[in-house]
């Protein structure tokens, strides 16, 4: 599989490479199912001295666990399987990954190589598909019926999704709720309308929009829904050392929690903040103490200002600050602030970058012609 662009020809008849997936692009993605292959240079192993133990992935990634391939069966990455499900009878899903790249995740997991797991029984057949197909059917429509019934009953819980077992008859039901519900009521009306062994399991608000999926304010699926699997804390405290404005609105994520992406770049910014003073400290000067306004942290500019004076903010760098500091443990205090050794950064003009008018591309020139034309008709 490729699109298209893997196909193009420039005007001097080379193949373009387009994405760089070179004809492989159902290899890797931003999808939750998709596992890049790290060991993919490694020579292939014979099947008897491969990794007995496969990972299985369960309704597109949400859910995945690992199964012991005791009958030494010939399967591969994306193949359908069916499995032992914990509660008795069986489950289908796919193979996520297999092979040596198994014992690396199960070792990240810290499970042992010899742990009792449940077996993986054969590959699933034309029959066990048609099951699990009809399986997947059922899921949203009892998610719907299973909302009103909580609701008539006035259990103060949200059920987010519904998942049922490979051959029909387990359903599991993921609710989030702020407080402890009682629903030993709420089973017994879901076994008799679904007729099926029911399972009540409670997530945060974060696997709530995992499983759920969305597109975040970036433009991207969200992370949840992709590829990240485990979920850190995060804090306002991030976005303090980041320099964001603390706007519960811009840092909320779908699930009204913080967004995980705050804590992806604050280890760049704390190794950058160590050459920083602190903000407490002052400089000390012949007009006043100057205060601390605004840190530009990766240009290393610190904006200060003297209360009770006219003057404005005075843009120094990190090196001029660390000066002035070490005047004032001298007991050294300059006349006023001023930054000699500032570079003329602020004051040049940005090099103009040509853009290239390709086919099909808009020119810049364009988008000017547009706004100029709405601008005269309002």
């Amino acid at each position: 599989m490729s699109c298209s662009s893997c196909g193009i020809k420039n005007a001097d008849g080379n193949k373009v490479s387009g994405c760089g997936s070179n004809n492989g692009c159902a290899t890797g993605g931003c999808n939750r199912f998709n596992v890049h292959n790290w060991l993919s240079d490694i020579p292939f192993t014979s099947l008897s001295n491969s990794f007995k133990v496969v990972e299985v992935s369960f309704k597109n990634g949400s859910r995945k666990a690992f199964f012991l391939n005791t009958n030494n069966m010939d399967c591969h990455t994306g193949d359908s399987v069916v499995v032992e499900a914990a509660s008795g009878g069986y489950d289908v899903g796919r193979i996520s990954l297999s092979g040596e790249l198994v014992r690396l995740q199960m070792k990240k997991r810290r499970i042992r190589e010899d742990a009792e797991l449940p077996r993986l029984l054969r590959i699933a057949n034309e029959k066990d598909m048609e099951r699990w197909d009809w399986a997947k059917e059922q899921e949203y429509p009892t998610m719907l019926m299973a909302r009103v019934i909580a609701r008539d009953l006035k259990l103060e819980m949200k059920i987010g999704d519904v998942e049922y077992q490979g051959d029909g008859r387990k359903a599991t039901f993921y609710y989030t709720a702020d407080d402890r519900v009682d629903f030993r009521e709420l089973i017994r009306v879901f076994a008799n309308e679904f007729k099926v062994k029911i399972e009540m399991r409670q997530i945060g608000a974060r696997q709530e929009a995992g499983r759920i999926g969305g597109i975040g304010a970036c433009g991207r699926e969200l992370c949840c829904s992709t590829w990240l699997t485990d979920f850190k804390s995060v804090s306002t405290v991030a976005a303090r050392y980041q320099n964001l404005a603390i706007n519960q609105v811009k840092l909320s994520g779908q699930c009204g929690r913080l967004k995980c992406c705050l804590n992806y770049e604050l280890d760049t910014y704390l190794d950058a903040l160590r050459d920083f003073p602190p903000s407490e400290v002052q400089l000390e000067t012949e007009m006043g103490n100057a205060r601390l306004v605004k840190i530009d942290i990766f240009r290393r500019m610190l904006w200060y200002s003297i209360p009770k004076t006219d003057a404005s903010f005075v843009p120094m760098t990190l090196e001029s600050v660390l000066e002035i500091i070490n005047l004032n443990k001298q007991g050294i205090k300059p006349p006023k602030l001023t930054d000699e050794t500032r570079d003329d950064r602020r004051t040049r003009k940005l090099p103009s970058i040509a853009f290239s008018d390709g086919v099909g591309e808009t020119k810049l020139e364009e988008l000017d012609r547009r706004n100029k034309h709405k601008r005269k008709r309002t």
